[in-house]
């Protein structure tokens, strides 16, 4: 068999086993896993080296305008440059609806947007305003077009749905095959704490910290759970900062119900002790949920490790430290005005493969499975994520070895500063190929503007996980069975 490339001598990883073999690629798909191929008009050698499918990046905030109107700092280009060099072949940042906004222009601004990436994209759509219109024509086509994801929020003024809201959400993503993501905090517990704050002049980076409790989050992936079992669909629970969700997630996943969740490394690797740096320094470690403390580091570890999250997403915000980002309220400005969110989708695969699978937390197959493979299953992405012939060939060939210092260059991204600065990280994504083609290169940039493609996504894959049925609903629905 004739082979355009051919990966040979590694080791091969995939979620479930690992093995030394050769992979060979044929017009952008995995055409063979052998023990040993011979030919390709390219030989790529792996000796040494570990050979993995590329990061899936699920949670990602590009050329996105916050609801206060702040842009992004990366676009899809510098966005998906900085994913590249962090080892993903893929990712699917959110296109974000403003009230007001019909889904089919969000659609068309995003797809816009996207034509410059480097890497293969698709989308999760936020919600904030689920008109009749959006819950009965807007998200049924963006269903069938393969956009079949969608985020809303339980916090934000100008984000937050109510609990009416996400039903109806619920409801129309479950009909269609969809899955719901929902960034769960409790307003009002917020919003008390801010006055309390305020009112004692606490109004520096370091209270942020304290003004979102972990009883709000807690609080609200709890409700969030209870509506989606009301409404019997599946949730995805993002960024989860607390040992009390997880856990609440986890008694979710025992009963066997269609609960998926995520956290992310800032909630590994950083503490509220962030926030409390000199100045405004801390304003760069601002975002929500925000990192908690080490106890909570520590349980949240043992749930990446027992299961309870199916990926650890970076939830890139890249806002600058400076006027157009974090300090647009002025340089004094109060937590509450400061922009939410860090950098991080460059750092996301290093840190963790360095933290897990180097420090002995993780299997390599275990980083596989959290770094791809479980994001491909949930969210539909049915040719990406396995090691396997006829998949679409994306690959990292990772180097275990290599040690190097995290720095701003390194991110590759269009920030002023990283949170994960100076940290000494074990392993290093030397090729990631994205449908056959070498995208970046011991250091360097291959992939050209414009040469990823967005791809359609199916529905999630429910298999073993079913919603239990609440017996108002369905004797309601059995009243209105013809009889």
């Amino acid at each position: 068999m004739d082979f355009d490339t051919v990966i040979h001598g590694g080791t091969i990883v995939t979620a479930t086993e690992q093995y030394r073999g050769d992979l060979g690629i044929s017009q952008g798909r995995i055409s063979a896993v052998a023990e040993r191929l011979p030919g390709g008009t390219r030989r790529i050698d792996a000796g040494g080296r570990l050979v993995m499918p590329g990061g899936i990046e699920t949670h990602a905030h590009i050329a996105q305008e916050s609801a206060s109107g702040i842009m992004t700092a990366d676009d899809y280009l510098s966005g998906s440059i900085s994913a590249a060099f962090g080892g993903n072949s893929s990712f699917i940042p959110f296109a974000a609806q403003h009230r007001g906004q019909s889904i089919d222009d969000v659609i068309a601004t995003y797809d816009a947007r996207a034509r410059p990436s480097v890497i293969d994209y698709s989308y999760h759509l936020i919600v904030s305003d689920p008109t009749e219109d959006v819950l009965t024509a807007g998200l049924p086509r963006a269903f069938a077009r393969g956009i079949t994801s969608l985020k809303v929020f339980t916090t934000y003024d100008l984000l937050n749905i109510g609990d009416v809201g996400m039903l109806d959400i619920l409801g129309v993503a479950r009909d269609h095959g969809a899955l719901t993501m929902v960034h769960a905090e409790n307003q009002a517990m917020i919003a008390w704490m801010n006055r309390e704050l305020a009112a004692r002049g606490k109004t520096a980076p370091k209270y942020h910290a304290l003004s979102r409790p972990e009883l709000a989050e807690e609080e609200a992936i709890n409700r969030a759970i209870t509506l989606a079992q009301l409404a019997g669909a599946p949730l995805f629970i993002v960024h989860v900062s607390t040992d009390g969700g997880a856990r609440r997630v986890q008694r979710a996943r025992a009963e066997g119900a269609p609960i998926f969740a995520e956290t992310c490394p800032q909630y590994l690797e950083l503490t509220r002790a962030d926030l409390d740096r000199p100045g405004m320094e801390g304003a760069k470690y601002i975002c929500s949920p925000p990192v908690r403390d080490e106890a909570t580091q520590e349980a949240l570890w043992r749930h990446v490790q027992t299961g309870t999250f199916d990926s650890v997403s970076s939830d890139h915000a890249p806002y600058r430290y400076d006027k157009t980002g974090k300090l647009m309220n002025g340089e004094d400005a109060p937590y509450p005005k400061i922009a939410n969110g860090m950098p991080g989708v460059a750092a996301r695969l290093p840190w963790l493969f360095s933290e897990g699978v180097i420090k002995g937390r993780l299997r390599p197959e275990e980083f596989v499975a959290l770094s791809a493979t479980n994001a491909a299953r949930i969210f539909g992405v049915a040719k990406k994520g396995r090691i396997a012939p006829g998949m679409d060939a994306d690959i990292a060939i990772w180097n275990p070895e290599t040690v190097r210092r995290v720095t701003l260059g390194d991110q590759h991204d269009n920030m002023d500063y990283t949170p994960f600065e100076g940290l000494e990280l074990t392993g290093v994504p030397e090729v990631v190929i994205t449908r056959g083609e070498v995208i970046v290169e011991h250091g360097e940039l291959h992939g050209a503007k414009g040469q990823g493609r967005f791809f359609a996504r199916e529905r999630t894959d429910l298999t073993g996980r079913t919603a239990r049925p609440i017996k108002e609903v369905a004797l309601m629905r059995a009243d209105e069975a013809p009889r």
